[in-house]
């Protein structure tokens, strides 16, 4: 049998055996209880997902020019008027009012602090983060919530200030265009395609 991907029909149940990330197309499938009979083959598809950011598109788009975007409740009649929200919001989870857009990369760059951190030697499926991955929440002055990022470079320590750093050259348009350092680091030592933005 190949080292690709595999299928086979026992107890009525499809198994699946070998690499199916890169399955080979028209293999058999055959059915065990039936003397191998065939009942198939492979006919392997490559997908595309569309994610729509919708009202949260300018809070990605902010990332790639060096801009960090949060939003703030201005309805009046809300109790809570003026609360600022970093992930950003669309909507206020109060009176679900529509959100001002607000720009919050000064105050990240002077009041930025890690509130807490995890780090993880093992990423989960998917992740382009290299390994060890120096998970940290943020706080910033005049900000309601948390904001989850990780940190690029330096050591994580409860309450050690960090400044916002930004993927502006070929950024991806994803939430790891975003990425913190400890306030001491330099020009020189940012990852590849990363500043302190504008």
């Amino acid at each position: 049998m190949s080292r690709s991907g595999q299928a086979h029909v026992k107890d009525k149940r499809y198994k699946l055996t070998g690499n199916f990330h890169e399955p080979a197309a028209h293999t058999p499938i055959r059915d065990k209880d039936q003397s191998w009979k065939l009942i198939g083959i492979t006919n392997p598809r490559s997908m595309i997902y569309l994610h729509a950011y919708g009202g949260e598109a300018i809070f990605f788009e902010s990332l790639s020019s060096g801009r960090l975007l949060g939003t703030r409740c201005d309805n009046p009649n809300c109790e809570s008027l003026a609360t600022v929200y970093l992930p950003f919001r669309i909507h206020c989870p109060d009176c679900l009012s529509r959100c001002t857009v607000t720009d919050l990369t000064d105050s990240a760059r002077q009041s930025a602090l890690i509130h807490t951190f995890m780090i993880c030697e093992r990423s989960g499926a998917f992740s382009l983060l290299g390994t060890p991955i120096k998970f940290i929440n943020i706080a910033i002055d005049g900000v309601a919530t948390i904001l989850m990022s990780y940190l690029s470079v330096g050591e994580p320590a409860i309450g050690k200030q960090v400044v916002p750093i930004f993927r502006t050259s070929e950024p991806t348009y994803t939430i790891t265009d975003l990425s913190w350092v400890t306030e001491d680091t330099g020009i020189d030592e940012l990852p590849e395609g990363f500043s302190f933005g504008t």
